[in-house]
């Protein structure tokens, strides 16, 4: 198996939802321990998390263990959490699964799958929900520095994989990609419509 880390996204400020979203709670615990979990559950050896807006308090309350990344530059987009988050993984890893801290349905199957994609030769490995990619990607060390090259505002590996679609593979994934942006959304995943 992979020597995989794993990387959360959760430096942003959450401006629509009204704080950080790093330290929001769904179903009794905070989303950026939720993401954590999620990574490790899923086979990742260490987990580093990009904390920015609210930093002091994620990390006073978080109970899940995580290698920290302070990213100060966190209001000048979501990629320069990415840059900080690869610049951190440890050369002893092979690559990194990268997921970001608002979805808390992404469950750990889907990061074993990419972890096995990576197994069977891939080196960029992105979950694929009903016919449609998201969260989380697989990277293979050797992308990374072209990865934060290419990371400008808020498009993370966007161009990188725009510029290399035969890089790709695509992992039909379990669970939910949904982001919580808004306490609206929040209401509508903890207290669903019927269907």
């Amino acid at each position: 198996m992979k020597n995989t880390a794993g990387l959360v996204l959760a430096a942003g400020a959450g401006r629509r939802f009204g704080r950080p979203k790093a330290l929001v709670e769904y179903d009794g615990r905070s989303l950026l321990d939720r993401a954590v979990a999620t990574l490790r559950g899923g086979g990742c050896r260490q987990v580093l998390a990009v904390l920015g807006a609210g930093a002091e308090q994620a990390l006073a309350a978080a109970t899940e263990a995580f290698t920290p990344v302070l990213n100060r530059r966190w209001g000048q987009g979501l990629s320069t959490s990415l840059k900080a988050g690869l610049a951190a993984v440890p050369e002893r890893y092979d690559g990194v699964v990268v997921t970001l801290v608002d979805q808390p349905r992404i469950e750990p199957e889907a990061v074993r799958r990419l972890i096995g994609a990576a197994d069977g030769g891939a080196t960029v490995a992105l979950a694929l929900y009903r016919g449609g990619r998201g969260h989380p990607m697989y990277f293979a060390r050797e992308h990374l520095d072209a990865i934060a090259a290419g990371a400008v505002g808020d498009r993370g590996a966007r161009d990188f994989l725009a510029a290399n679609p035969g890089l790709v593979s695509e992992v039909p994934c379990p669970g939910d990609p949904l982001d919580i942006d808004t306490p609206a959304d929040l209401a509508a995943l903890a207290h669903p419509s019927p269907a």
